[in-house]
Order: C-alpha cells, then sequence, then structure tokens
C-alpha cells in the first residue's frame, strides 16, 4: 500500500493541507488540497510517447465540479453532471494561463490535469485551491514542468489586505484580485474592482507575491516528501546547418512581407513567402517540414521584435503607445433595446442591450453561494471575423473567458435592482478581429447600455496593452493587434471608467517583469482608456432618457407586507385575474416590493391602479362599483374591489319597501356603493348610492 503525506501550513492565518498516496494512486501525480472544508482532487497523467506532428504542447486541463460538493442533486433532466459549467471553464483557463508558460518547448508528451471539487463549505472558494493543486500534481509527478507556481486571490475590506477571501468578505471587499506566478515573477492576473486606482491595484498586485512565494516554499517541501524521480527529457537537438539555409532565405522576403499595414494582405504575403522557403528545401529535407516551418515562425518573430525594439515603429507603422483609428456608432439596429458598434483598426464589436423582466433572470444551477443574475455578457466570435472558413460548435473556452471578463468590466457601473429592475442581456458580436476584441466589446457594451437607457452610472473602455523584453530593452506597446500578442512577451487587457479600473486581465511569457514595468504599462493603458472615452462621449455622453419603444416598461410598487395576501387573493385569484385584464406581468416580493411589467405603458398604468386600490384602506364614506357576488334573504354582497366585499342590506338596496333581494339585483349584477361603516369585526356595511341620491 501507497505511503500516505500529508502537509499542513499557514497563509494570512488561514490553515491549508496537501495529502497524496491516498486517492488516485494511479494517476501519474495526485493531491488532496484542502481549505476548511472545501477540498479538490488533482491528478495528472501524461502520456509515455510524445503526439505525432505535435507543433504545440498538448496540455488539457479540465475542471470537474461535482454537485455532491455542496449536497445537491442536479436540476438536470437527467440528474446528473453535464457538460462543464461557465464557472468550470472559467477555473480551467485560470489553470492553464501560469501552467503553459512553464513547460519546456518540445514537449509534445499528451498531459491532463483534472480537478476534482469534492467538498465544498460555501466559505471558501475551490478555484485558486485547484491551481496550486494542479502545480503541486505535476511536481509530484515529476513532469518536466519548471514549477512550482502558485495562485492566491486578493481583497480589500476597509483598507485591510486579505489572502484568499471567503464569499462573504469578498462581497464586501473593493477588488477581487487574482494572481499566479513563481518566486521571480506574476505570471497571471484576472481581477474586477469597483473603480480602483492604478496604485492600489499594484499594492494588491504585491501583497499577493508575498502570498505566492509562501505557497511556492509549501510545494517544494512537500515534492521533496513525497515526489517522484523527475523525468529525462531533452528537447530535439537543432539542426545547424539547416537552420542557416532557411535564415539565409527566409530572412529578406518575411522581412519584406512583415512591414505590411494591412493584417490579411500581411499574413498572405507572409505565408507565401514561408511557403516559397519550404517548397526550396523539401527536397533536400524530405522529413523536415514542420522543423522548417518552426525556424520561419522564429524568424518572423525575431523580425518583429526587432523592428519594435530597435526602431520604435511596429508592423501596421504605428508608435510604440499609438490607438489605431477609431469609430463609435450607436442605435444601430432598429428593433433591438440598445446597440453599441466600437471599430478600432481592423478589429470590430457589435453589441446589443436586451432588458428584460426580473423572472427572466439566469438560475445558477451549480455548487457555489450564487443561485441567480441578472447580469450576463456573452461574447461570440465568429470564424468569418478573422476571414475563417470552419464548423460552428457554439461558444469555446475562449468566448466564455472573453465574454466573463466584459461582464466583470460593465458589472461596477450597473443600477441596482431597486433602481433598474430589469434583467439585462448583453451579446457582442465580433464581426472583425486583428487583436483586442475582448475589449472592443467592453466598449460596444457601454455604449449599448447607455443607448438603451440604462442608467450606468460612468462609461467604461477598455484597451489590451503588449510587451517586448529583449535583455535590458523594453518596449510597452498600447493597442496591440495580433501578431504583437502572439508573438510578444505579454497580454495585459484594462478596463475601466475616468475614476479607475473595473477589471483586468494579464498573461506574462517571460520571467523579471519589475514593478517599474507594471507601473508604465497601467499609465499607459490609462491615457488611451481616457482617449477612448472621449470619443465614446463625442457620440453619446450619458444613458438616454427614454428607453427603446420595444423594451418592456416595469413599473416598481411598495406595499405593506400585510398586504401581499390582499394583492394575490385566494388561490392567486385576484392577481392572476388582474394579469388576465391588464396583460401586464406582475412579480410579487416577500417585502412588498411589486414589479409590473407590461409591452406598453397603458397596460401596466392599469395593473398598478388595480393594485393600489386593492391596497388602499376602506373607509367609511367612499363610493366603489362592485359586483355582486352572492344574494341572500336579508341583502346582497357585493366585491368592493378583489378580495373585499360588503353587505347592502335590504332596506338599503332602493328607496322603497322591497319583499325580495332579487326584485333589485341579481348575482353577477354590478352596484355603485357607499361604505356606511367598518364593524370591530372589520365588516363592512354599504349603501346602494342610488337610493341616496333619490332620497335627497
Amino acid at each position: 500500500m501507497a505511503e500516505i503525506h500529508k502537509k499542513t501550513f499557514e497563509v494570512d492565518g488561514k490553515a491549508y493541507s496537501f495529502e497524496t498516496g491516498k486517492l488516485a494512486k494511479q494517476a501519474d501525480g495526485a493531491v488532496m488540497v484542502r481549505l476548511g472544508d472545501t477540498m479538490v482532487l488533482v491528478t495528472t497523467v501524461s502520456s509515455k510517447q510524445p503526439r505525432e506532428n505535435a507543433d504545440f504542447l498538448p496540455l488539457t486541463i479540465d475542471v470537474d465540479e461535482k454537485m455532491y460538493a455542496a449536497g445537491k442533486i442536479p436540476g438536470s433532466f437527467f440528474k446528473r453532471e453535464g457538460r462543464p459549467s461557465e464557472s468550470a471553464t472559467l477555473t480551467a483557463r485560470l489553470i492553464d494561463r501560469p501552467l503553459r508558460p512553464k513547460f519546456p518547448k518540445g514537449f509534445f508528451f499528451e498531459t491532463q490535469v483534472i480537478a476534482t471539487v469534492m467538498s465544498v463549505d460555501l466559505m471558501n472558494l475551490h478555484d485558486v485551491l485547484a491551481l496550486n493543486g494542479a502545480s503541486m500534481a505535476l511536481l509530484l509527478a515529476g513532469t518536466p514542468f519548471a514549477g512550482p507556481v502558485s495562485g492566491v486571490r486578493v481583497g480589500r475590506v476597509e483598507g485591510r489586505w486579505i489572502i484568499n477571501p471567503t464569499y462573504q468578505e469578498l462581497d464586501e471587499s473593493d477588488m477581487d484580485l487574482v494572481l499566479a506566478g513563481s518566486d521571480e515573477a506574476i505570471l497571471m492576473v484576472e481581477a474586477d474592482a469597483r473603480q480602483v486606482a492604478e496604485a492600489d491595484i499594484l499594492k494588491g498586485l504585491s501583497v499577493g507575491h508575498d502570498a505566492i512565494r509562501q505557497f511556492n516554499e509549501a510545494q517544494r517541501q512537500f515534492k521533496a516528501e513525497a515526489g517522484k524521480e523527475g523525468w529525462t527529457f531533452e528537447p530535439p537537438a537543432v539542426d545547424v546547418a539547416l537552420q542557416t539555409k532557411v535564415r539565409d532565405l527566409g530572412l529578406p522576403a518575411i522581412s519584406a512581407a512583415t512591414k505590411n499595414p494591412d493584417k490579411l494582405a500581411r499574413e498572405g504575403a507572409v505565408s507565401e513567402a514561408k511557403s516559397q522557403v519550404v517548397a526550396a528545401l523539401l527536397e533536400e529535407y524530405p522529413d523536415q517540414e514542420r522543423t522548417i516551418k518552426d525556424m520561419l515562425k522564429a524568424i518572423e518573430k525575431e523580425l518583429v521584435r526587432a523592428m519594435i525594439i530597435d526602431e520604435g515603429v511596429r508592423v501596421d507603422g504605428r508608435g510604440l503607445d499609438e490607438i489605431r483609428p477609431l469609430d463609435v456608432e450607436v442605435a444601430v439596429l432598429p428593433r433591438t433595446h440598445g446597440t453599441g458598434l466600437f471599430t478600432r483598426g481592423q478589429t470590430q464589436a457589435l453589441s446589443v442591450v436586451t432588458l428584460g423582466t426580473l423572472r427572466e433572470d439566469q438560475i445558477i444551477d451549480g455548487i457555489g453561494v450564487e443561485t441567480s443574475r441578472h447580469f450576463m455578457h456573452h461574447y461570440n466570435f465568429p470564424p468569418f471575423c478573422t476571414g475563417e472558413a470552419r464548423r460552428m460548435i457554439g461558444p469555446k473556452r475562449r468566448d466564455i473567458g472573453h465574454g466573463a471578463l466584459g461582464e466583470r468590466a460593465v458589472l461596477q457601473v450597473l443600477p441596482d435592482e431597486e433602481e433598474f429592475p430589469y434583467t439585462i442581456r448583453i451579446v457582442s458580436e465580433v464581426l472583425e478581429s486583428n487583436g483586442s476584441s475582448s475589449m472592443a466589446s467592453i466598449c460596444g457594451s457601454s455604449l449599448a447600455l447607455m443607448d438603451a437607457g440604462v442608467p450606468i452610472t460612468a462609461a467604461v473602455a477598455g484597451i489590451a496593452m503588449g510587451l517586448v523584453k529583449e535583455g535590458e530593452k523594453v518596449a510597452v506597446l498600447t493597442d496591440i493587434q495580433g501578431l504583437e500578442d502572439f508573438l510578444g512577451d505579454m497580454d495585459f487587457k484594462v478596463a475601466g471608467t475616468r475614476a479607475g479600473i473595473t477589471a483586468l486581465q494579464m498573461d506574462m511569457k517571460v520571467a523579471g517583469v519589475s514593478e517599474e514595468i507594471f507601473i508604465r504599462a497601467l499609465e499607459q493603458a490609462r491615457q488611451a482608456r481616457l482617449f477612448i472615452l472621449d470619443k465614446m462621449d463625442s457620440v453619446i455622453k450619458e444613458p438616454r432618457e427614454e428607453m427603446s419603444p420595444y423594451a418592456p416598461r416595469i413599473i416598481t410598487i411598495k406595499i405593506p407586507t400585510e398586504k401581499i395576501r390582499e394583492v394575490i387573493g385566494p388561490g392567486g385569484r385576484v392577481v392572476q385575474g388582474i394579469i388576465a385584464e391588464t396583460g401586464a406581468t406582475i412579480d410579487i416580493e416577500d417585502d412588498g416590493t411589486i414589479y409590473v411589467a407590461s409591452k406598453d405603458g397603458v397596460s401596466g398604468a392599469a395593473a398598478q391602479q388595480m393594485i393600489e386600490a386593492i391596497v388602499k384602506d376602506v373607509e367609511p364614506g367612499q363610493v366603489y362599483t362592485g359586483r355582486v357576488t352572492k344574494v341572500m334573504p336579508f341583502g346582497a354582497f357585493v366585491e368592493i374591489k378583489p378580495g373585499r366585499e360588503g353587505l347592502v342590506h335590504i332596506s338599503k338596496l332602493a328607496n322603497r319597501r322591497i319583499e325580495r333581494v332579487e326584485d333589485v339585483v341579481n348575482e353577477g349584477d354590478t352596484l355603485r356603493v357607499r361604505v356606511l361603516e367598518i364593524d370591530r369585526q372589520n365588516r363592512v356595511s354599504l349603501t346602494a348610492v342610488d337610493v341616496e341620491e333619490s332620497s335627497n
């Protein structure tokens, strides 16, 4: 039986543990990570042979959120977990991004990491535990992985920094900052913030990096105690003679091709230059096509980076801090509730807002504490936006990740439900892409919200920053395009208002980026953000006062909680009657808040009037037109408002003596009555108004 190893350690006053040797013993590496009663089992397995014809790291990260972890049964028809939830997909991306750069070049062995969430205490979040467990499992397996890499979440409540805050602490925090890295460098950042200043973000990164070093040390100690012997991996040797021939043939042609400012034309010219080199060398090196292509790719990277570092010029001719031409438009589609079209160079996003009632919120059938949400941002990246033709298979991990980033950026400026009782959905369609499409979707979403008349507190804009670092030479790039993202050393997305940052995302491909570089990148991003906001302001500066005529109208009514039963009525008869008569949709909350939604203002106002009449107290002297509900020998009962009846005594039905009530009224008749009195038992006495008028 395998020996069980366990290590317990503390960071920021919280106890964590790693355990291996008890579960999943046939995996190459397995570790159970625990904080409180939240537990994640992370395993890794690598194939024993490299994947044929691979030209990238075949690393797969899967996050399996088990509903039993939260004591729940899945709500699906099949009553079992289906495809990964959105939160599982986002966690998988969170793990993949800092781990991938730590594998050696040429490592083409299929490697899978599975994080199984087995227990949640609804206090401690599981995503950073899964990230740390992934690094720990790879180290235990002896995989050629240059770890450890650790992740932490940083919050700030009333000026106090918290490492891995609980759900409650996170609700009170002005930022949710997740970062991962090695001892030397931060490799990944994912954050949302409540319009926080750049200096505070930098402080949060520093606090988080200190905690990362503590987690890394715990991983090193546990590996020394329980890890397997490491792989002996040697990357393929470089054929120097072939490399020289590839450079001699490829350098001049690729150099000329990379200087075309148009994306598709440049890509076509570079592809043609590479194809000519491959054709020229393939006869002499028939088995080296993949190697030749990799060498040509390296030449392209070298040329583009040298142009930026040495000349301060980019492939499209811009300076390092220059933004591509901007074009902003709103009210693009006539029947939608709000639209924003944002174009930056060869990147274009059309964002569309749809408003619905609160009952149209999204129900979250997951393992976390959230049960529903009234704001959604969905990002679509169809193949035509990059001039490609491929199968449409629904949202990919990248689409979900970019959609979530945009959602976090805009969420910070949305009104609360009491002020604006609508469910809001934004769909951002990327119609053209050459880098920074996620940031374009944020700009488009802000425009669309204002066009829809949603009372956001401020406009939000986003910009993507890049980095090229060669030794001591550093170039920070504003508004990177696709090639600069692919060949650069950093992808740093920053979104915010004029007041501060609302969301950011960063991925580093190199170590040793100093705080000075972060400061420089954030300042360039701030200047770019202000420039874009000025452009947006020139088209629409604040939310429209009137919503689209095609958007639903929602009226908010507040009634005493003791009146809720009267509005609902026995078996829901009263509220259903109002809905049937007016066509409005009515939602009643436990606190007495009533939302009346309608396609037009007339039906909503009618429903509002009926509800207000119901909750208004009955007082002597008031006149009602009611329906006779029951006829008795001694008088007639009249419903003066839904759920409330009064008695008209036979002597008060007419100005003469009558023998039978039916001689004057029958069930179903309409009768104008006045309230005479309300007795101690809350019974209402009525008189027919016609009797009073004739006697006068």
